[in-house]
C-alpha cells in the first residue's frame, strides 16, 4: 500500500481579497485571488451548470458570481475589490451576485484592454 507523502492541503486564512470577473460573449468566469494574485476558488457559468446559449446569459453569470462568493466566505474573505474585464452581458449580473453571496465591495475597476491602435482588427463577418 503506498504511503502519502504527509503533506496536506492547508486552508489559508484571508480577509481580503481580489475578484477577477471576465465576461466574454459566451461565458463568464468569477475568479478570486488573494492580494498578491494566488489564485483561491473560481467559478464559471459552465462549472454552474449551465450549457450552450444559457451560459452567456446575466442570470448564469449571476449564479456563478453567488458561487464562487460562498466558496471565498471558507477562506475567511470579506471584503473585496473587483476588476471586471471583458464586453459580455454578464459583467453587472456578477457583482450583484458576489454582494448577494455575502462579500463587501470595496471598489469596481475595468481593466478591459483596449488597444492603442495596434494590431489590425479580425475582418468584419459577413452573414
Amino acid at each position: 500500500m503506498a504511503k502519502s507523502s504527509g503533506k496536506r492541503k492547508v486552508r489559508r486564512h484571508v480577509s481580503r481579497g481580489i475578484v477577477h470577473v471576465k465576461s466574454t460573449f459566451n461565458n463568464t468566469m468569477v475568479t478570486i485571488t488573494d492580494l498578491a494574485g494566488e489564485t483561491l476558488c473560481w467559478a464559471s457559468s459552465g462549472t454552474v451548470g449551465f450549457k450552450g446559449t444559457r451560459k452567456s446569459t446575466p442570470f448564469a453569470a449571476q449564479r456563478a458570481g453567488e458561487t464562487a462568493a460562498s466558496a471565498a466566505r471558507k477562506f475567511g474573505i470579506g471584503e473585496v475589490e473587483i476588476r471586471v474585464k471583458g464586453p459580455g452581458s454578464g459583467r453587472e449580473s456578477a457583482i450583484a451576485g458576489l454582494q448577494s453571496g455575502g462579500l463587501r465591495i470595496v471598489s469596481i475597476e475595468d481593466v478591459t484592454p483596449l488597444p492603442h491602435n495596434g494590431c489590425r482588427p479580425a475582418r468584419k463577418r459577413r452573414v
